[in-house]
């Protein structure tokens, strides 16, 4: 069975595939179609590549797209369903670290760490004495370089799936009150172990609640065409002048010339962002602002996710050639 990547992934994920003699494990195709790919009846493709119909339409033999991610808006799944290819994607290695990034966007843009870090490089003029740099004398000060603590604040979480979830952990070992909208309330088991017996911990509210009572808004929900700007002027204009929007979730949450505008204007005090609509492009004004904290879509990305991506994507694989379905991470 051969097996066509999109884009060269850690191999010792994909061991037990090499182990079992499935696929070609160099086979890994660029941004074209070649004979090589056409034959491929399982696309191993990741969250950054567009997989279009007319891709899907090229491949004859396709019967699986084991998609590296949780997200799967890349993927043209209309064209799946017409053609019977079965589609899945990896949920759960990305839990943890989309969570851990998105709390680190949150103290670091309400803890201004990103900005003064930029302010101590951009004062230096390299005038070292014994001490050090002389010239960042009157950049220290009590009462300057003043920051805001998430002790006690309240985090708003829109999408309370499992990457909220274990955001919500994080948040309350830090001392922070949990307000969370979703579809659907979570439910007692998972509600029992994000309040440890305490019942004020985490509450649902309405949307319009979320909005004008959180002090942070995360977003963590996945990307429909039913959300779509979900965050826009008028979500924005309802948010507390001091408040923090952080989105790890999916840019086009996000209309970004309204939270540009935001931004510049007060109407929010700052913004975290690890996705954008339109990437790899970030609009200009986001990389001018200094309220504003940026990362390049990492959400994901470290070593030891990585490999777990990869390991589900296998298990995922072994599954699909083994007919064992219900075992399989499916999309479609």
């Amino acid at each position: 069975m051969k097996i066509a990547f999109t884009t060269a992934l850690p191999k010792e994920g994909f061991e037990r595939l090499a182990e079992r003699g499935i696929g070609d494990l160099s086979l890994v195709i660029g941004h074209c179609i070649d004979s090589q790919w056409k034959d491929a009846e399982i696309l191993v493709s990741t969250f950054d590549y567009n997989v279009p119909g007319t891709m899907i339409e090229a491949m004859p033999n396709l019967k699986l797209i084991a998609n590296f991610g949780a997200g799967y808006n890349n993927i043209d799944l209309e064209a799946c369903k017409a053609r019977g290819i079965r589609v899945t994607n990896t949920p759960q290695p990305v839990i943890e670290p989309t969570a851990e990034l998105a709390f680190a966007l949150m103290i670091d843009v309400a803890r201004r760490v990103s900005e003064f870090d930029r302010m101590l490089r951009s004062h230096s003029n390299g005038a070292n004495g014994e001490n050090g740099d002389a010239s960042l004398n009157g950049v220290f000060g009590v009462m300057r370089n003043l920051s805001h603590s998430l002790y006690g604040k309240t985090l708003g979480i829109l999408g309370m799936g499992r990457i909220g979830q274990a955001l919500a952990r994080r948040a309350k070992a830090s001392g922070m009150k949990i307000i969370y909208h979703n579809r659907h309330k979570i439910n007692d088991d998972a509600l029992k172990a994000l309040n440890g017996g305490n019942d004020e911990m985490v509450k649902y509210v309405d949307f319009q609640t979320l909005l004008q009572d959180s002090d942070f808004l995360s977003l963590n929900l996945p990307y429909t065409p039913e959300v779509h700007h979900i965050i826009g002027k008028p979500e924005l204009g309802m948010m507390k002048r001091s408040a923090y929007l952080i989105n790890t979730a999916r840019g086009a949450h996000v209309d970004e010339a309204a939270l540009t505008e935001a931004l510049k204007s007060g109407i929010i005090a700052g913004a975290a962002m690890d996705v954008y609509e339109h990437e790899p492009a970030v609009p200009t004004e986001l990389l001018t602002l200094p309220n504003v904290v940026l990362s390049p879509h990492t959400g994901t990305g470290t070593w030891e996710g990585r490999i777990a991506m990869c390991e589900n994507v296998t298990d995922n694989i072994i599954s699909f050639i083994e007919g064992r379905i219900n075992e399989m991470d499916i999309v479609i």
